[in-house]
């Protein structure tokens, strides 16, 4: 399926978008080591990357690791509380919190068995804590990654995804001898009376039974159709024993469909190709809808000129579009007013609703829409986009021409320092990075968040040929530096942001080529 005839790693995970960058891009030579791609700065090793056997990715595999628990305490003494039958004392330690002008804040904090204790109802006797696999000794993030690094094929890869007791994770792998498998990964309790998506109580009754050994999590080896991927969407198979030990909630299944679409065309596929996949703009949700939407009756007067947009758009959410800006604004209407359908009685609320969710209510209306749940479902697409029309003027003024996606009052990146309330405009000015415009939603390949302002999605990505380690492509928003006064800061942000990419060279030869700078590291003479 790769015009190299050997296997592709591509891997771009998604989380929070950060000044200074999240990643830290690192090559390691040493005896026995030489390996390559990104980490994080304060973990040893690689997380995603490759040696010179093969090459490794990670996205996230929901896995619920995690328990509420509830406790009767003692009317007496709220410091304990009842377990299997007796008053058992909490683990209390005490800290001083310093405070600016003030004197230092004393605080005590609470553990019981199974937890630190997150609140307390002393008028019920009641307390809560929170029970967390990855909480466990050894449950280090990418602390694995050291055996990672040193695998020489699958099944050591497979063998070192057994320390990765971290949140649950899908780990890919790819290698030079024709290879490619997954296997999910991360800390996953064994419930045997209860399902773990409400909260129990804390007497004893609810106990884990261990975890799930990490290699019977699902896994595949050189499947049938030479194709591996994951967007964090559900891929457990349907015939898989032990699914009460993972999570419950899965991303939609749009970014996954699209790939499947992508990678399936019977086409051979490039390093090129696999970075064009990366940054795909196309939405699924807005060939959905957007034909409802056209289908619906309406006033010709009032919405011809702004429906005349969707008509011909290709549906790809590209920065320079003006379809696209009205076509998000309209989805934005869409999620948070399906509220008033589903939950009318509560009007207030604003739950979390996933897309397929909603597309799948408003494909097949039922009598959530009224009498005539056709006419009822057109009418709110209708409603949302009259919405929709009315917030872009607000925001954008009414000239059309100027509702193009991509712009610094609409879809745009700017990258806010930790530091950045507590300095000075000028000190401000060099820790922050943006603002730049941007494309995309969280329903696209091209993960850039459903907020204006992109708070999360790929800073690293990484694209590897495993038949050449010198053909590999990578990303690191927004540089490399945490100095704010270093060139390599922000260097490939304006980079990023136009979805390019960097060669990540692996032979010395070809590093050697590139370099900008040596430092030598001598120890000093006594």
């Amino acid at each position: 399926r790769t015009q190299s005839d050997y296997p592709m790693m591509a891997n771009d995970p998604h989380r929070r978008q950060s000044a200074p960058s999240l990643r830290y891009m690192a090559h390691l030579v040493a005896p026995g080591w030489n390996v390559i791609g990104g980490g994080e700065p304060e973990i040893p090793g690689i997380s995603i990357g490759h040696n010179e056997y093969g090459a490794w990715g990670l996205t996230v595999f929901r896995t619920d690791a995690e328990d509420l628990y509830v406790y009767e305490t003692n009317p007496k003494n709220p410091n304990q509380y009842w377990y299997k039958g007796a008053w058992e004392d909490m683990r209390i330690i005490r800290e001083s919190i310093p405070v600016k002008g003030q004197k230092p804040v004393e605080v005590a904090l609470k553990y019981t068995r199974h937890g630190p204790v997150s609140h307390e109802d002393p008028a019920k006797n009641k307390a809560y804590a929170i029970r967390c696999g990855w909480l466990e000794i050894g449950g280090s993030p990418y602390l694995a990654s050291l055996r990672m690094n040193q695998s020489q094929n699958f099944e050591e890869f497979r063998e070192a995804c057994r320390y990765s007791h971290i949140p649950g994770e899908n780990m890919v792998w790819a290698d030079r001898a024709g290879n490619i498998g997954w296997q999910a990964v991360g800390i996953a309790p064994i419930r045997r009376n209860w399902s773990g998506l409400v909260p129990v109580p804390g007497d004893g009754s609810y106990e884990w039974e261990g975890y799930l050994p990490i290699k019977a999590k699902p896994y595949l080896y050189n499947p049938e159709g030479g194709l591996i991927y994951t967007a964090n969407a559900n891929v457990t198979p349907l015939d898989y024993v032990y699914k009460e030990a993972l999570g419950y909630s899965w991303s939609d299944p749009y970014r996954e469909d699209r790939l499947a679409e992508l990678l399936n065309t019977g086409r051979k596929h490039s390093l090129l190709d696999m970075a064009r996949y990366q940054t795909d703009y196309l939405s699924i949700p807005a060939r959905q809808l957007v034909p409802l939407l056209l289908q619906a009756e309406h006033e010709v007067d009032t919405l011809k000129r702004y429906l005349d947009y969707l008509k011909n758009w290709n549906y790809h959410l590209e920065p320079h579009s003006v379809a696209a800006g009205i076509y998000n604004a309209w989805e934005q209407q869409i999620k948070t007013q399906i509220t008033s359908i589903v939950l009318p009685e509560h009007p207030y609320l604003n739950p979390y609703i996933q897309m397929k969710t909603i597309i799948d209510w408003l494909v097949l209306p039922d009598g959530k829409f009224g009498n005539d749940p056709i006419r009822g479902r057109d009418e709110f697409l209708l409603s949302t986009f009259y919405a929709a029309i009315e917030q872009l003027q607000k925001k954008l003024g009414r000239d059309t021409d100027k509702w193009q996606y991509g712009q610094e009052a609409y879809k745009h990146i700017y990258l806010q320092h930790p530091m950045s309330n507590a300095v000075k405009p000028e000190v401000r000015e060099k820790l922050d990075v943006g603002p730049i415009a941007r494309g995309g939603n969280s329903f696209t390949l091209n993960n850039t968040s459903s907020s204006d302002n992109q708070r999360s999605g790929a800073s690293f990505r990484i694209i590897v040929d495993t038949g050449d380690w010198d053909a590999c492509l990578a990303m690191n928003n927004p540089g490399q530096a945490g100095d704010p006064e270093h060139p390599h800061y922000r260097n490939l942000f304006e980079l990023w942001a136009k979805d390019g990419f960097f060669p990540l060279f692996y032979s010395r030869k070809k590093v050697e080529s590139v370099q900008e700078q040596v430092i030598e590291l001598r120890p000093k003479k006594q």
